[in-house]
């Protein structure tokens, strides 16, 4: 009998009923047990061993696996965070924390669309970008996610860098006093501190998925209780949870914004949408080692949006005591950590945060900036290579001096570039689930002259369509570089950073 990877994959002229779709997506079989191409392929110049197809042996992700991961990249600064400026510009805390999680329900539709390709196929994000994009055309959607998450990256790795230098600084007074750098506008200690979280980074990634896969599972359960310990420590303190939990919608009627909740509400919903809609592209990167699409599936539905919702409420409820405990909202954990006296509070605070930030900067900003930079070589370019390229740029791209003039490079041009991405899911989805009705011919993903164009495919062809680029013209207005020279002060406590914006795109 022909393995079903070896028959005709042509894109089929008829419609898939939603009811069959949706069972082969939910389906617990994965196709790749059938047959391995990986010696077919070996040889092939768009093949090396980190983009090719995983083994049933490398398939060891579990539900509760693929729930970690997203427990554990909930579980940072950004979205601490996250319901601050949706409560500054009037909402009250349940309707911010409400917005958060529906926005994570309709991400997670793409999310578990384009996982399934990975899970069924064993394929890596770039690998699958090949059907719509074709062999050479893949490299380009493949890029501009990996230039996007460079900048999240030395973003993310700046933020941890700087959480270790406030709590050194607490006990070494003198670095405070120390000049910044004409040109980079911090000081020596500013940036050994960056750079040895930076290193940390590296390091995790050297030493591989499982490695990775590790820290998630570490961190997940962590962060919960380190999160629930400081909601119990504010009610405790605060005799409650404060003022902020009782303050009214400023959009209700008689408020200051009264009649105007829903002409806010829908693009703080479109905002918070975009926290991890380019991660639902990349998303093949991890569930290619899930075992089953009920484990891909399931365990991203359930730990996604409760755990966004969990963490954003965590931040509202403890600034909210912070308003009765310190006489004023401090909404940066960071800056809440300096007001604690107690050395151990400190280190264990400095351990949570710099894990938190660690593992989220590595699943979200280098995993995938990692596979497609080796798309572009592959048999020059290892997974390990590309991290170190990824690496690289976010120190090059001086993110110190990025988050200073947040304006400019973060809300203007990267979540602004970030969302001409969302084009490019929705090719992707469109291609594999509604033309080629998940039906790939996975040796023909690495092979020249196969059933995929060599070059670039459909998704840019005029005529008769061209699927990307007219999905980008929306958000073209809103995508000029960031020329404008950024401030040359050093930045100040993460929430400079990260206040209202996402953590990855």
């Amino acid at each position: 009998m022909t393995p079903r990877h070896s028959r005709d994959m042509r894109p089929s002229r008829a419609v898939v009923p939603w009811r069959r779709a949706l069972g082969r997506l939910l389906s617990r079989g994965s196709l790749q047990e059938e047959v391995d191409p990986r010696g077919e392929i070996a040889a092939s110049p768009y093949c090396n061993p980190d983009l090719a197809p995983t083994s049933t042996a490398q398939r060891t992700w579990r539900l509760r696996d693929l729930a970690a991961l997203w427990v554990a990249m909930a579980a940072c600064v950004p979205t601490y965070m996250l319901a601050s400026s949706l409560i500054d510009e009037g909402m009250n805390w349940w309707q911010a924390v409400l917005t958060i999680v529906l926005a994570n329900l309709i991400v997670l539709v793409p999310m578990v669309l384009n996982g399934h390709a990975g899970t069924k196929y064993g394929i890596p994000f770039p690998v699958y970008c090949r059907p719509a994009f074709g062999m050479r055309g893949a490299n380009v959607p493949a890029l501009l996610r990996a230039l996007v998450a460079c900048g999240w990256f030395g973003i993310q790795a700046w933020i941890g860098g700087w959480a270790i230098y406030k709590i050194l600084e607490m006990y070494l007074p003198s670095w405070q006093g120390l000049p910044a750098h004409a040109y980079f506008a911090i000081n020596l200690p500013q940036f050994l501190c960056f750079l040895f979280f930076w290193a940390i980074n590296l390091l995790v990634i050297y030493r591989g998925i499982d490695s990775i896969r590790l820290l998630l599972k570490i961190k997940a359960p962590l962060l919960i209780v380190l999160g629930l310990a400081l909601l119990a420590w504010a009610y405790r303190e605060a005799g409650g949870f404060g003022p902020m939990l009782e303050q009214p919608s400023q959009f209700e009627a008689g408020g200051p914004k009264a009649g105007g909740f829903w002409r806010f509400f829908f693009p703080a919903l479109t905002a918070n949408v975009g926290s991890w809609a380019t991660l639902s592209l990349n998303i093949p990167d991890f569930t290619r080692y899930a075992r089953s699409q009920r484990a891909q599936a399931l365990g991203q539905a359930l730990a996604l949006p409760p755990a966004m919702g969990l963490f954003s409420f965590i931040g509202v409820a403890v600034t909210s005591g912070t308003i009765v405990i310190f006489g004023q909202a401090i909404w940066d954990p960071v800056e809440l950590v300096a007001r604690f006296d107690a050395p151990v509070v400190h280190v264990v605070a400095l351990l949570g945060l710099c894990l938190a930030t660690l593992a989220t900067n590595i699943a979200a900003n280098v995993v995938s900036p990692a596979n497609d930079f080796a798309n572009l070589w592959p048999r020059r370019i290892s997974f390990r290579t590309g991290g170190l390229i990824t690496g690289l740029v976010g120190i090059v791209m001086q993110p110190w001096k990025l988050v200073a003039d947040p304006s400019v490079y973060i809300f203007k041009w990267l979540i602004a570039y970030s969302a001409l991405l969302g084009a490019v899911g929705g090719v992707l989805i469109a291609d594999y689930c509604l033309v080629r009705h998940t039906r790939l011919d996975v040796p023909g993903l690495y092979r020249a002259g196969g059933p995929y164009p060599t070059g670039i495919a459909g998704a840019f062809t005029f005529p008769p369509s061209s699927p990307w680029p007219s999905g980008s013209l929306p958000v073209c207005p809103g995508s000029s570089p960031p020329w404008r020279q950024c401030r040359s002060q050093p930045p100040g406590p993460a929430c400079t950073t990260t206040r209202g914006s996402s953590a990855s795109a």
